[in-house]
């Protein structure tokens, strides 16, 4: 019933049936009003003839036996009208109709005058003494015996209450009958062709809001949104509408992605033109100097140059690490292990860079943890990467804590440090690639990649990075992982 054919095609029937019933209406209304007039335009000089011919007043009185007779021949020649005589006046004198069925008294002269005149438009209706309630079509003489003088008037009603009756058993039997089937027979013909018509006007419409819907179901960042109720314009207009969105969220996700591809190749041109350049520099100042440096200088030159060397491939491998982890066919290699055996040796790893900052780390594992499933080598990429931004970020005198512990059921990673903490305008971009916020104490800023790189491992995880921080106060950084046990009822 919503479709806009079906609206249409009901539209279109309230449209034939009212017509239909202006129709019926105004045929009736013009039909009576039709023969009325051929019925007195017939009848026009009617009572002129049988005035003229007939005496029906003499010396001022009614001659009772002409008038008598006059009744009686004229209801057996035509039984559908109906005689009065009257006076100047228009009071009734008599009449045809039978004793006790007359109501008025007199009747109004203004018709009949109008009548006389023929002045006016036919038909001319005037007072049914009969029935007050409904006027008439008449014939109208007047009666002067003399020639001169007016006696009275001969008012004949054509059609009276038995043509009345015989006119309502007609319309009754053929003409309203008629009308109401021709009525029905339209109203069925216009839902045919309404449905027919329609049809076709609307599968044009129909077939472009199927296009319009397969195009939408296309994964454009959002899922399917469910087309709402309605005709095939509110359809395809909130199928479009949901296109729109979807293409305009599109277009926002890429240009975010064509800014931060910017902004990518601009901090990695920035970060490997510095180790570059400090490369470049020293091994050329070798080749120039070569004769000129001590041994001590050459050594200390080469080495500056190997640990630019290895800080170049550092940023190389991270990049290309995660550009993988970027990649939409990236696959894990799922396993079970001890995620506290795990914390324990990186911790243990890290023990001696610690105590050359003057930091002191210390690590909370329990043993009695259950293992977890996941893929080691980038769980442990991620808890490097936390660590060793633990680290750069706390100056010496400083606290390392990393624990491991059960939280509602998962298992929880926690990297904790008393370092200089993060200003609450840098916590939303602090997992933004080649972001690296202030530090007060080393120039070691790093690449800003290794909070990208466990942000988007504990992503591939199901799970994310949880950041606590303070500034002046520290920072902790937490991750959770299933067990073994509640992956498996997962």
């Amino acid at each position: 019933m919503a479709t806009l054919r079906v609206r249409l095609t009901l539209a279109l029937v309230g449209l034939v049936l009212l017509l239909g019933i202006l129709h019926v209406g105004s045929t009736w209304i013009t039909t009576e009003a039709y023969i009325r007039e051929v019925n007195q335009k017939l009848n026009l000089d009617l009572a002129e003839k049988i005035a003229h011919e007939t005496s029906l007043i003499r010396a001022g009185n009614v001659d009772s036996a002409a008038l008598e007779e006059l009744f009686h021949s004229l209801m057996v020649i035509n039984p559908s009208i109906e005689l009065y005589l009257l006076d100047p006046g228009g009071r009734v004198l008599a009449f045809s109709a039978p004793a006790g069925k007359v109501q008025l008294e007199s009747v109004s002269l203004e018709p009949i005058q109008q009548f006389l005149e023929v002045d006016g438009e036919l038909p001319i209706l005037g007072d049914n003494p009969r029935n007050p309630d409904r006027r008439k079509v008449f014939s109208a003489a007047p009666i002067r015996p003399d020639g001169e003088s007016i006696e009275g008037y001969l008012y004949i009603v054509l059609g009276g209450d038995l043509y009345d009756s015989a006119a309502e058993r007609l319309a009754a039997s053929y003409i309203l009958r008629l009308s109401l089937w021709t009525g029905i027979a339209a109203v069925l013909v216009a839902v045919a062709a309404g449905l027919l018509i329609f049809g076709r006007l609307t599968r044009r419409l129909w077939a472009l809001h199927r296009k319009v819907s397969r195009f939408e179901s296309l994964q454009l960042g959002s899922k399917e949104k469910a087309i709402e109720a309605g005709d095939e314009i509110g359809r395809l207009e909130s199928t479009f509408d949901g296109l729109v969105e979807r293409v305009e969220a599109y277009l926002e996700e890429t240009e975010n992605l064509h800014r931060e591809r910017r902004e990518l190749v601009s901090s990695v041109s920035h970060d490997l033109r510095t180790p570059i350049a400090a490369l470049s520099g020293y091994l050329e100042t070798l080749q120039l100097k070569e004769e000129t440096l001590s041994p001590e200088e050459r050594r200390e030159y080469v080495e500056i140059a190997l640990r630019h060397s290895e800080r170049l491939g550092e940023l190389v491998d991270e990049l290309f690490e995660l550009t993988r982890l970027d990649a939409a066919d990236v696959e894990l290699n799922l396993e079970a292990f001890s995620l506290s055996e795990l914390v324990q040796d990186n911790v243990q790893r890290f023990r001696l860079q610690a105590e050359q900052r003057g930091l002191e780390i210390v690590c909370h594992s329990p043993e009695s943890l259950p293992q977890v499933v996941a893929d080691i080598r980038l769980i442990e990429r991620a808890l490097v990467n936390l660590i060793e931004n633990a680290i750069r970020f706390t100056a010496a005198g400083g606290r390392v804590e990393v624990g491991v512990e059960m939280e509602n059921g998962l298992i929880e990673v926690s990297v904790e440090d008393t370092g200089q903490g993060i200003a609450s305008s840098e916590l939303p971009r602090i997992f933004d690639r080649f972001y690296r916020g202030r530090s007060a104490t080393t120039d070691d800023r790093g690449s800003g990649l290794g909070l990208a790189i466990a942000h988007r491992v504990v992503e591939l995880h199901g799970g994310r990075i949880v950041v606590k921080s303070e500034e002046g106060k520290g920072s902790r950084f937490s991750f959770s992982l299933a067990g073994v046990e509640a992956a498996a009822a997962g």
